[in-house]
């Protein structure tokens, strides 16, 4: 029997980047090499350098988030102290209402002034408007109620006083077709308007019949008279 020779193919070396023959003694060969080991242990090299830079970025960041956590929390500490003392020195806190027209508002949590549209927050003694948009102490609020009053008063009497005088009312229209607003439209508007709103009465096949022989009597009389009329003008001629 005739044996036949089957080419095994070639293998490829992931650390040098090249081919080998793809048998057991080729593939021993290549990795006992020197440049075989050289590319094993660059890559090695270059693997735990990476490894390195990984875990130092996340150090990195986990510092940084634990700083930004840092200040933050100082910040919180400082705001609530101060807070603290602004409160104990009695800087215009109270915990009542300010004074008469601020009932206490259940769903926002402040009172309320519905005279002037004022919310007062008892805890931090300011007040709050739609028309400034923010917090702002008594005196401010009080400056800002002042300004809106006056504003309003300026504007309802520049209305009081301004605008044209009233014209003249007439009680008659000068055109006795056109119709005044709330007056009894005319008769001559009414007749007209039923006229433009008339619609053609349909003949029935009787009155048609009646009207074709009521035509065709005409053209017979005007038939019949035709030659007396000549002679009734020739004897006026003559």
């Amino acid at each position: 029997m005739t044996e036949y020779w089957v080419s095994q193919g070639n293998k490829w070396c992931e650390f040098c980047k090249i081919y080998i023959a793809n048998n057991n003694l080729s593939i021993r060969t290549h990795e006992l090499g020197q440049r075989h080991k050289d590319n094993v242990a660059k890559r090695l090299a270059n693997m735990r350098k990476e490894s390195t830079a990984r875990e130092k970025e996340q150090k990195e960041a986990a510092r940084a988030l634990e700083q930004i956590e840092t200040k933050a929390k100082r910040s919180y500490q400082k705001d609530v102290a101060s807070f603290q003392e602004a409160s104990k020195s009695g800087s215009g806190a109270s915990l009542a209402a300010p004074g008469d027209g601020y009932e206490f508002d259940a769903g926002s949590g402040y009172y309320y002034n519905k005279s002037n549209g004022f919310y007062y927050d008892a805890n931090s003694g300011l007040y709050y408007s739609n028309d400034l948009g923010k917090w702002v102490t008594q005196e401010e609020a009080f400056k800002s109620s002042s300004q809106s009053k006056a504003k309003v008063e300026d504007e309802a009497g520049s209305k009081g006083r301004g605008g044209p005088a009233p014209g003249r009312v007439v009680s008659t229209s000068l055109n006795p077709t056109r119709s005044i607003k709330g007056a009894a439209p005319s008769s001559i508007a009414v007749s007209k308007r039923k006229r433009d709103n008339e619609k053609p009465k349909v003949m029935s096949k009787e009155d048609e019949a009646a009207l074709k022989a009521r035509e065709a009597a005409r053209k017979r009389v005007e038939e019949r008279e035709k030659p007396l009329l000549g002679l009734y003008k020739s004897y006026q001629l003559g």
